[in-house]
């Protein structure tokens, strides 16, 4: 450690969404020479890919649902958390606690603000989350992932800092990586992968949605696709009856090197698949989960969508409970005929998609082209120079929202050069 070497804590919810971006941000803080600490819950404390130099400490988070006889036993949580938060803070002594969305965030954040250490939010998603809502007029700033993010306040604008979101380095290190070749005739590889959310939906429709692609394209189809464990082996077997090479798999070990070979990607719109999807430059469709809170990941699609770098495609909300109560090959359920509606003008939109971005080889790679123009490949430094700020130096050179820097960031991107093969 150097002499100007400081300790900084990162708090957040026990979900890979709120933790990437923590630990992408605590392994550059920690090769800057910094001391970093962990607050989350159990989840987040058990999660794969934790640095293992990262500490984790396990506080108390209460949930405040929609049934108010449970707000009291979360507010008491929430209050032991902020004392165990204190307790901590005043032998770890941080420059900057640093919170990242989800419940195990607030009594971090309580208890920095009540000791006066500064603090900053990141907000991974297009529509600011509710806790970070809550602490947005507290923190000394707001670090965002999109240049529009919805439900911010405006008034808290001057302390808004656009970063982008933190990508694995793995992922990272495709960016400047040429777009897979796709040429007339050579294999067409596509990569569908919902989590565990949604994945069901995806293996519904998108083995049929493939079947029904022109004979030029569909036989030169190469998929690889996650799957729920209760339904891998119907997934197989129906690729098998549409004469689909597919490998399938609950978890993939090494989603870059997945990523690298995928000319087109099939999936959700969560707010690290976006960031990947762009850092790498891989064009797609979306099917924003209708359930997530705020309705985040349709938000979540509208710059790569803009941009030309993606489609969405809607899921209607009806589909959602029949999918998880009664499962895709299960079709003795009582609305068995809506359900079956429904699937088909979903696995009608996927194709027609497919087919648009698919059937000429520049149209794919221009999407590409456009995806990889969305990417914020700096999101972990630019995060860290905020960070650092506090307790140390001035606020670095990360960029503020505001209608100078959202025209100079216009221009950066449109004069972007992309990796070779681009």
């Amino acid at each position: 450690m150097t002499a100007s070497s400081r300790h900084f804590v990162l708090a957040a919810g026990g979900t890979g969404g709120h933790l990437t971006p923590a630990f992408a941000l605590a392994h550059e803080l920690e090769r800057r020479g910094h001391h970093v600490a962990l607050v989350t819950d159990q989840r987040g404390a058990a999660i794969p890919g934790k640095p293992d130099f990262l500490t984790a400490h396990v506080l108390p988070a209460g949930r405040f649902g929609k049934n108010p006889l449970r707000w009291l036993g979360g507010l008491l949580s929430v209050l032991k958390g902020r004392s165990m938060a204190k307790r901590l803070y005043e032998t770890f002594q941080p420059s900057a606690v640093v919170g990242f969305g989800g419940y195990p965030a607030m009594p971090a954040l309580l208890g920095a603000r009540s000791l006066g250490i500064p603090t900053v939010i990141h907000e991974q998603n297009a529509v600011l989350g509710r806790v970070n809502r809550f602490f947005s007029g507290r923190v000394d700033a707001i670090a965002t992932a999109y240049p529009q993010v919805d439900r911010l306040n405006r008034k808290h604008g001057g302390k808004v800092h656009l970063v982008g979101n933190p990508v694995r380095p793995g992922v990272l290190a495709l960016r400047d990586e040429p777009f897979p070749a796709f040429t007339e005739d050579g294999l067409f590889r596509v990569l569908v992968t919902g989590g565990s959310q949604g994945a069901r939906v995806l293996s519904a429709v998108v083995p049929d949605a493939l079947s029904m692609l022109p004979t030029a394209l569909r036989s030169r189809l190469q998929v690889t696709q996650q799957c729920r464990a209760e339904d891998i082996e119907a997934v197989r077997k129906r690729y098998a009856d549409h004469d689909i090479p597919a490998d399938l798999a609950t978890y993939f070990e090494d989603m870059a090197a997945t990523l690298a070979d995928a000319h087109l990607f099939i999936g959700r719109a969560g707010a690290s698949t976006i960031a990947e999807l762009t850092a790498v430059g891989r064009p797609a469709i979306l099917m924003p989960l209708p359930i997530a809170t705020d309705d985040h990941q349709s938000a979540n699609v509208r710059e790569m969508v803009e941009a030309g770098g993606a489609r969405s495609i809607r899921q209607p909300m009806s589909s959602v409970a029949d999918l998880d109560h009664a499962g895709f090959s299960d079709r003795a359920n009582a609305d068995r005929k809506r359900q079956s509606d429904v699937l088909q003008k979903l696995t009608k939109d996927i194709s027609r998609q497919i087919q648009a971005m698919a059937q000429r080889p520049e149209t794919l790679a221009n999407a590409a082209h456009a995806a990889w123009n969305c990417g914020r490949p700096k999101a972990a430094s630019d995060l860290a120079d905020l960070v650092e700020s506090f307790g140390g130096a001035d606020v670095q050179d990360v960029i503020r929202v505001g209608e100078r820097e959202k025209s100079a960031s216009a221009t950066a991107k449109a004069t972007a050069t992309p990796g070779m093969g681009r």
